[in-house]
Parts: structure tokens; sequence; C-alpha cells
């Protein structure tokens, strides 16, 4: 039982600093509110209905951002462990550079990288 006693230490620290966090910012934070915070919001913009929606070509440029996010993610943990990896750790990522670079293709052909 010793042996998981760091586990929830961490467990309780990762269930009360949110708790305790959400308390304070309730108790002591200010309480002003205004008309305008309850304006519906679309990607930090007010939207009345005068102003109209935003195209789509915004939403697939910020579904593109996601996914070089991701990219990045999985590929630096990946650069920088490569040495250790040896050849194996460069025939495994392979498939996924494949796709990823298909997939980038398929995207600059269907004209997805131009801001208009």
């Amino acid at each position: 039982m010793s042996a998981y006693t760091p586990l929830f230490i961490y467990v309780l620290f990762a269930l009360l600093v949110p708790i305790v966090i959400s308390l304070i910012a309730t108790y002591v934070g200010p309480r002003s509110p205004e008309p305008a915070k309850y304006l519906p919001y679309e990607s930090g913009y007010p939207t009345p209905p005068l102003m109209g929606r935003f195209s789509v070509k915004f939403y697939l440029i910020a579904m593109l951002f996601v996914v070089f996010d991701v990219e990045a993610v999985a590929f630096y943990p990946w650069a920088v462990s490569l040495k250790d990896l040896g050849p194996w750790g460069f025939y495994v990522m392979v498939p996924f550079l494949i796709v990823f670079i298909l997939g980038d293709l398929y995207v600059w052909k269907k004209g997805g990288f131009e801001w208009q």
C-alpha cells in the first residue's frame, strides 16, 4: 500500500487544486455582470444577427492549425530521441510522415493554404 502513497497524493492534489481555485474565484472574484457578457460569441467576436457569420474558410484554417499542432507534438519527442531509437525509430515514423505529407499535398492542391 505504501507504494501507492505518491499516487494518492498526486490524485488528491489534482482534485483539490481546481476545486480550491474555483472556490477562490467564486468568493473573491469581481461580480459585475454586464449585458455584453451575455451576447453569443463566435471565435471571440460578438455575433449579433446584423453582423453575420464567419465563412467556412475561417474554420478550415483553424482545423489545419490544430493538425499542425498535433504534428508538432508528435515530431518533437521523436526528433529528440531519434538517435536513441536508431533506424527502427525512423522506420516507425515513416508511415506517419507519408500520410501527413499526402494530406498536406491534398490541402495545398485544394487551395486550403490560401487565405483571401
